[in-house]
C-alpha cells in the first residue's frame, strides 16, 4: 500500500507554523505534515533577503522526510515560497495549493511600500509597525465576532523577531513574476481564496486558476485573509481533498 504523501504547511506574513496548528492537527491523523518556520529554522542565521532561499530551506526539509515529493501548501508569503520551490526543486511538488496569495510580483509601489516597513522595523527594533496587521488580515465577520482569533494573531504578531519580519519585507518585494512557473506545472493545482480577503483576494486567486488547466477553486465564505485560521476546517478539507488527487487524480 502506498503511503500517504506527506504536506507541508508554508506559513503567512508576519506568523510562524503555529497559524497552521488547527489545520495540522487534521491532517496529521492521516498523513505526515511538516509546518517550518521561514525562511529558515529559529536560531539559525538569516541568509540574504530572498524568498529562494527559503524555498532552498523548505526543500531540504522536505527530502529529510524521505525521497518522494509533497503536497505543498502555502499561504500568502507561503505561497510565495511555494512557487519559488516549484520554480528551482520541481521534483519535490506532488501537488500545490496557493491559499490567499498569488502568484505575480508586487506593483513599484507595494514593493517600497514594504521596504519602508522593513526599515521602520530594523530602526524600531521591534515589530511595532506591524503590530495591527489584524486589522487587515482578518476578514470582517472575525474581527467583528471572534474577538479570541483577532487576540491570538495580534499575540503570534507581538512574539515575533524584528529581523525576520525585516527580512521577509525586503525578500517579498524582490520576489519576480512567477504566473509561468505556474502555467507550466502539470500536477493537482487547488487554490483556496476568503471570500472578505483584502490584500490578495478572489482576483488574484482566480488569476491563478486561469493559468492552470483544471485547477480547483475554493472560496471559504465569511473569513479573510488568514482562512486557514479563521476557517480551520473548511481550508483542511480542500487540502485533504488535494491529497487524495496525488493518489487518485479523478477524486
Amino acid at each position: 500500500m502506498t503511503a500517504p504523501t506527506p504536506i507541508v504547511l508554508l506559513h503567512a506574513f508576519p506568523l510562524d507554523h503555529r497559524m497552521w496548528d488547527e489545520v495540522a492537527a487534521g491532517l496529521a491523523r492521516t498523513h505526515e505534515v511538516l509546518a517550518p518556520d521561514l525562511p529558515v529554522a529559529l536560531g539559525e542565521p538569516l541568509p540574504e533577503p530572498a524568498l529562494e532561499h527559503a524555498a532552498d530551506a523548505v526543500a531540504g526539509a522536505i527530502r529529510a522526510t524521505g525521497p518522494g515529493p509533497a503536497v505543498v501548501v502555502g499561504l500568502s508569503m507561503g505561497g510565495y515560497v511555494a512557487l519559488a520551490l516549484l520554480e528551482r526543486h520541481p521534483e519535490l511538488v506532488a501537488a500545490l495549493a496557493l491559499v490567499d496569495t498569488k502568484s505575480t510580483a508586487d506593483t513599484p509601489e507595494a514593493a517600497a511600500k514594504r521596504r519602508q516597513v522593513a526599515d521602520a522595523v530594523q530602526e524600531a527594533g521591534s515589530v511595532d509597525p506591524v503590530r495591527a496587521m489584524p486589522d487587515v488580515l482578518l476578514g470582517e465577520t472575525t474581527r467583528s465576532a471572534r474577538p479570541d482569533v483577532v487576540e491570538r494573531v495580534t499575540a503570534w504578531i507581538g512574539e515575533q523577531d524584528p529581523a525576520r519580519v525585516s527580512w521577509a519585507q525586503r525578500a517579498m518585494a524582490a520576489r519576480p513574476d512567477r504566473t509561468d512557473v505556474l502555467r507550466a506545472f502539470d500536477g493537482p493545482v487547488t487554490v483556496v481564496v476568503g471570500d472578505e480577503d483584502s490584500v490578495t483576494g478572489t482576483d488574484a486567486a482566480e488569476h491563478m486558476v486561469a493559468a492552470v488547466e483544471q485547477a480547483l477553486l475554493v472560496v471559504v465564505p465569511r473569513v479573510g485573509h488568514l482562512s486557514a485560521v479563521e476557517d480551520a476546517d473548511a481550508v483542511r478539507s480542500a487540502l485533504a481533498d488535494l491529497a487524495q488527487r496525488v493518489h487518485d487524480p479523478v477524486a
